[in-house]
């Protein structure tokens, strides 16, 4: 049997003859389990608060998202067309333009994107949950969804054909003209959908059918902007990738969700890190509790160890004691306060006890991957608060 373990083992489950030990050592017991079960819950809400601010963007962003490297658009032939159709790992795709367009309704005119889409891209994006009202809009038509910051800034409704919403987009080539009308393009369209997602997209983009903003930006037929890709479960993401800059010889950007969201996601991951440290720092202190906990006890046991230590024990493995006992303490602390946070986690998906609004709880996601964060983490801290404090057995203290 392992000496040092045994005998850590029996001062963890024995109580002291000094009742003021007894306490430290509860303190200190509790310190760890109400720190892993603070920390674990703190981190399963900011992994609740990422997956709901992501889901907003998640509605209109594609699995994989394809534009030209050298300009605003490229054309897309039938050949390459039927080529990404044969890659594996592609579920679907749709054909886009983006552009910025002056939007006017009555007296009122904002500068925003007009987005043409075909009839795949309500595949490839589950844009339709998010109608506010109205419906989606139909292929080779002149009607419009727009957004409901738009309709909000327009005082504008559905289905109005008296006062239509009129684009006007700037003729390539063209300047300032004496009229100005002649610089630009104009159609009027009818809005026929309102979206509604987050404040920032709901004032974004106005969609249209594909061959009304190829019209309106004087396009060629197979002239796009970018294709949006919907990815198989699982499906191999750099293979892909390869496989398409090959079609397209190496003249496309490619960019996952991640990557159009990049500020978002460096703000969410940031925001995770400083609430991970700042409660790390808090277990920290709490763990100077441990350290005084086996002080006490190393002090209590003086005479203990240096009946052992004349009996032949060596001073590390004397020192080892402590530091099993320290350990072991975090650990069972651990995994008590990991039960805890679980159970907390759990009861919250189900129950939504604790409310944002009247209809929004607060939102919790329970990983794996933060379980393992919090038990590395309440172990590590604890191993060295372990070590401080078995650092003071030495011979100058049994003599």
């Amino acid at each position: 049997m392992n000496f040092p373990l045994y005998i850590a083992k029996r001062y963890i489950f024995s109580r002291s003859k000094n009742n003021a030990i007894n306490i430290i050592n509860r303190i200190a017991s509790m310190g760890i389990i109400v720190g892993t079960m603070a920390l674990f819950v703190v981190l399963s809400v900011f992994s609740g608060l990422k997956v709901f601010s992501l889901s907003f963007t998640n509605e209109i962003d594609p699995d994989l998202k394809m534009t030209s490297t050298y300009g605003k658009s490229f054309l897309l032939t039938p050949d390459q067309e039927s080529q990404i159709k044969k890659i594996n790992g592609v579920a679907s795709y749709t054909k886009i333009i983006e552009e910025r367009v002056l939007f006017i309704f009555k007296d009122k005119q904002q500068v925003t994107y007009i987005k043409g889409v075909d009839s795949n891209y309500v595949v490839v994006n589950d844009i339709k949950k998010k109608l506010f009202n109205g419906q989606w809009l139909k292929p080779d038509t002149y009607q419009v969804v727009v957004g409901y910051g738009i309709a909000r800034d327009f005082s504008m409704g559905l289905l109005d054909f008296e006062n239509p919403l009129q684009i006007l987009a700037p003729k390539p080539g063209k300047g300032a003209f004496e009229n100005p009308e002649e610089a630009f393009n104009k159609t009027d369209v009818l809005p026929v959908g309102i979206y509604s997602i987050s404040e920032d997209l709901d004032s974004k983009y106005v969609f249209t059918d594909l061959a009304l903003a190829q019209e309106l930006l004087m396009y060629k037929p197979n002239q796009i902007s970018g294709i949006e890709l919907n990815l198989k479960e699982n499906a191999d993401e750099a293979a892909i990738n390869s496989q398409l800059e090959k079609i397209f010889k190496n003249k496309i950007t490619l960019k996952n969700r991640a990557q159009l969201n990049e500020s978002l996601y460096k703000m969410l991951n940031t925001e995770n890190i400083a609430v991970y440290l700042i409660f790390t720092l808090v277990i920290i202190v709490a763990l100077f509790n441990l350290i005084g906990a086996l002080i006490m006890m190393i002090l209590d046991k003086k005479g203990n160890l240096k009946t052992l230590f004349n009996l032949g024990t060596e001073i590390n493995d004397l020192r080892k004691i402590f530091l099993l006992q320290g350990t072991l303490l975090s650990v069972f602390g651990g995994i008590i306060g990991l039960v805890l946070g679980i159970i907390l986690v759990l009861l919250q998906q189900r129950y939504e006890l604790i409310m944002i609004t009247p209809t929004l709880a607060y939102p919790v996601v329970f990983t794996l991957e933060n379980v393992l964060i919090v038990m590395g983490t309440i172990v590590s801290l604890g191993f060295v608060a372990s070590l401080i404090a078995s650092s003071r057995v030495s011979k100058k203290l049994l003599d």
